[in-house]
């Protein structure tokens, strides 16, 4: 199967109802530009908000936005990298999980309306599937499987292999999958989860 290939439009039709019924609501745009407008426009001034490491958010230009100080979040992302005493670092960590925000991507999104996350440290899963009143995945369309377990064929045979190779690259031994998320279903009333598709190949 070729996992970069974008979705057709029925294909999109058809996952973004079945993500709805699952209680996540479902932006489709047509690219990365319109992508990091959307996430603009859904961000309140004075919003804490978190991103977790992501392609994805990278290639839309929301990294580099949310650098640039000009939104007028509370970027908590900056504030742990501009931490250098460890324990004080590792509290911030853990205080940016209950941000108002949290941003991320996913790695496959079943037609059936499951979203699955692989992760090495699982430093984004807590935000992903509880702890931030807010999350917001942006996801292009080429990460859409027909079932769930083709999910997990494209984590493991596609995604896996590219991470690996990326951390490689970057002088790490490496990447491992161990923790995988499945967001079935988004039941808590006062929190929102969105999902925005871009009809473009981003990320992994």
């Amino acid at each position: 199967m070729d996992y970069e290939i974008l979705a057709s439009e029925d294909v999109i039709a058809k996952t973004v109802e079945a993500v709805k019924a699952r209680g996540v609501e479902v932006v489709v745009v047509d690219n990365r530009a319109e992508a990091l407008e959307k996430v603009k426009g859904m961000i309140p001034k004075g919003a804490d908000v978190m991103n977790a490491s992501s392609r994805t958010l990278e290639e839309i230009g929301f990294v580099e936005y949310l650098k640039s100080g000009a939104h007028g979040w509370n970027n908590l992302h900056v504030a742990i990298l501009a931490e250098n005493d460890p324990q004080k670092q590792a509290k911030l960590r853990a205080e940016s999980i209950l941000s108002d925000y949290f941003l991320g991507s996913v790695h496959a999104i079943a037609e059936t309306g499951e979203l699955v996350t692989a992760s090495a440290s699982g430093s984004q899963i807590p935000g992903y599937a509880f702890s931030s009143s807010h999350v917001i995945w942006v996801a292009g369309t080429q990460k859409i499987t027909p079932t769930l377990e083709d999910a997990f064929k494209r984590v493991r045979t596609y995604v896996f292999p590219l991470e690996d190779q990326r951390m490689k690259g970057l002088g790490y031994p490496g990447s491992a999958i161990a923790k995988i998320l499945i967001n079935e279903r988004e039941i808590l009333p006062d929190r929102k989860a969105t999902l925005i598709l871009v009809r473009e190949k981003l990320g992994f």
